[in-house]
This record gives C-alpha cells, sequence and structure tokens, in this order.
C-alpha cells in the first residue's frame, strides 16, 4: 500500500481565523465561546456558542458570489485555500490526480432555516435560486474543487461527529489505492441558528452555563453538564509520501492507520463497544506504536466522555498517554470526531492514526 502524509493545513474557528492563530491561542489557553450573536437567543434556553468572529467571505469568493453558499461552505472555503498555499505546490501539479473529501454534519442549516421560514412568510415563489445548490453538503467539495481546478475524486462524508474524520480515512483510502496523487480534505459546520441551538437543547445536549461561557464547555470535567456548539472549518493536504519526499514538501506527518465502527446501539447514546473497536482497528493497522498524545473527541456531555475514556482504556490500560479535547475552547464544530493521534517520530516529522465511530 502507498504511504500518506500531510503537506498543507489550514483552519478557521473561534479562536482563530488561520491556523497560527488559532494553534497559539490553543495553547495559549484561549477561550472562544461566548453569548450568541449571529441570533438573538433572548428566547432560548442556551445563549452560548463558539461563533467565528471577524471574518469576512467576500475574502474567499467573489462578493456577488457569496449569497451562493451557505455560511459553512465559506468557512470550508478559508480553510482549503489556507492549506493549499501552504501545501506550496509547484505548477506543474496534475490536478486531474488531485481530489477533494469534504465532511460537513449537517451542512447548510442556515440556509434552511431561512428559506423555511420564507416559505411560511412569503411564500415558495420567494425561495432562493440559490438555496439547494448552495446547502447541499456534497457542495462544501464542489466549491473547493471549483476554486482550486481539482478533477479528483470528489467525495463527500456525512456521518455527524465523524464526518471530518471519515473524510481523512476515504481521501487516505483513495490514496492508498491509486485513485489519486494527492487529495484536499476540508470539514466544515456552521448550525448556531435558532433551529440548531433550540434543536439540541431540546435533546438536553447543550450546557445551560449561560452565565459563564468560558467555563461552560468542560470535557473530562465531573462538573459537566453538555457541550457548547461551536463553528468553523478545517483542511489538509494529503499526499503520496514519495511523491512529496520528490518535490521536497514540508511533511507535517503520515497517517498510518485508521479505524472505523458502527456500534449499532442507539442514536444518541455510545456503547463502548463501538469506539473500543475503531480505536483497537486504527492501532493495530498503525504497528501498535508508542502513543505519546490522545486529541479526545470530548464532548463535555456526561455520557461520551465517561464512556470515552473507558475505551481508550480499554485499548491502553490504565497507563493512559496525556489526553485533552480542544472542545473546551472552541465548542463542538460537529464534524470532527475521535482524533486519536500518535506523535511518535519518523524521519522528523510526526505519526498519526485516526478512528471514528459512528
Amino acid at each position: 500500500m502507498r504511504r500518506v502524509v500531510v503537506t498543507g493545513l489550514g483552519m478557521i474557528n473561534s479562536v482563530g481565523n488561520d491556523k497560527e492563530s488559532s494553534f497559539k491561542a490553543i495553547c495559549d489557553g484561549e477561550c472562544g465561546i461566548d453569548t450568541i450573536t449571529i441570533f438573538d437567543p433572548e428566547n432560548y434556553a442556551v445563549k452560548i456558542a463558539g461563533e467565528v468572529k471577524d471574518f469576512d467571505p467576500a475574502t474567499v469568493m467573489a462578493p456577488k458570489e457569496v449569497k451562493k453558499a451557505d455560511r459553512f461552505i465559506h468557512l470550508g472555503l478559508k480553510a482549503a485555500q489556507e492549506a493549499m498555499l501552504d501545501a506550496n505546490l509547484p505548477e506543474d501539479t496534475d490536478y486531474e490526480r488531485f481530489g477533494i473529501s469534504a465532511g460537513s454534519g449537517i451542512g447548510g442549516l442556515p440556509s434552511i432555516e431561512k428559506n423555511s421560514v420564507i416559505i411560511e412568510t412569503r411564500g415558495p415563489r420567494r425561495i432562493s435560486p440559490f438555496f439547494i445548490p448552495g446547502a447541499l453538503v456534497n457542495m462544501l467539495g464542489g466549491f473547493v474543487s471549483i476554486a482550486h481546478g481539482t478533477k479528483g475524486p470528489n467525495l463527500s462524508s456525512v456521518t455527524a461527529c465523524a464526518a471530518g474524520t471519515h473524510a481523512i480515512s476515504e481521501a487516505m483510502k483513495t490514496i492508498m489505492c491509486n485513485g489519486a496523487e494527492k487529495m484536499l480534505v476540508v470539514a466544515a459546520e456552521s448550525a448556531i441558528t435558532g433551529a440548531g441551538i433550540g434543536g439540541f437543547a431540546a435533546m438536553k445536549a447543550l450546557s445551560t452555563n449561560n452565565e459563564n461561557p468560558k467555563g461552560a464547555s468542560r470535557p473530562f470535567d465531573a462538573n459537566r453538564d453538555g457541550f457548547v456548539m461551536g463553528e468553523g472549518a478545517a483542511a489538509l493536504v494529503l499526499e503520496e509520501y514519495e511523491s512529496a519526499l520528490a518535490r521536497g514538501a514540508n511533511i507535517y506527518g503520515e497517517i498510518i492507520g485508521f479505524g472505523e465502527s458502527g456500534d449499532a446501539n442507539h442514536i444518541t447514546t455510545p456503547s463502548l463497544d463501538g469506539p473500543a473497536r475503531a480505536m483497537k482497528a486504527a492501532y493495530k493497522m498503525a504497528g501498535e506504536p508508542k502513543i505519546d498524545y490522545v486529541n479526545a473527541h470530548g464532548t463535555s456531555t456526561p455520557i461520551n466522555d465517561k464512556n470515552e475514556t473507558a475505551a481508550v482504556k480499554e485499548l491502553l490500560g490504565e497507563n493512559v498517554a496525556p489526553m485533552s479535547s480542544i472542545k473546551g475552547q472552541i465548542g463542538h464544530c460537529l464534524r470532527c470526531s475521535w482524533w486519536n493521534r500518535s506523535c511518535s517520530m519518523f524521519n522528523g516529522y510526526e505519526r498519526w492514526y485516526f478512528t471514528s465511530n459512528y
């Protein structure tokens, strides 16, 4: 099988609008969660979220095109643009062998909500002609492909919290099986709307700690009371190892394994079996490496954090590597799930593996 490495990174979230500022803010312990401003939360039980701030979609799309795409696509384009620039691709890149693997848990919820209101208040003839093509999850990959001229496989994963991780594994499989030389992976979500916040609040899934936004998302804390909605996007450029080496690419890491599973248990309550099998599969594929750090799903919900901890302990025993979740700082962006990162050094860069359970 062909080896797969990471040569480009991009991100935007509630603590930063690019990878450098985001990473610094996370390392500095900053928190981007605050009172919602995207809509008026006055009548909602939950009034807090991790919003992306000071982002102008006209920086990634022509101003007249912005209204043709939902906010999650705007955010995805921003992360993808940064990752592509970061990869420093040569002029002779074969874009027919360059694909897209996109992921989103919900997609264009703001557009769906807006046009539903229009139907009820102004009638069906006033629906925007850009509604459907601007809200579909697969159009994230479509818009990104058009923006960068990639003509290889264009894949989409829509698997709730595991969507971003599935997008990585699908891209990895494509390169491993010689379906492409390079894949741009992008995951994006923007569901901070009345329907999004109200819907998850009705499920009793969200924290109601409105008086203390910065302390509301508390992964693995004994007093955690639910997750906090976040929004944002992340992107990776994946390449076949020999090709990346030959062009002198900056290699951030090598993806050495992944695991996927379904627990066939309950739509919102996970079992131990599902995540444990995904982790074991990824660990085995990776060659059972030494694990220096685990970046957990860590949603800050009572059930998930307890179950995930048990699954990690089943894999690694009681001597678990340091583990944390950045959802305490950026909220739950919905499309990124189990990301177990092995930091075993290999030829001067990191080796990673990913697991997803849906």
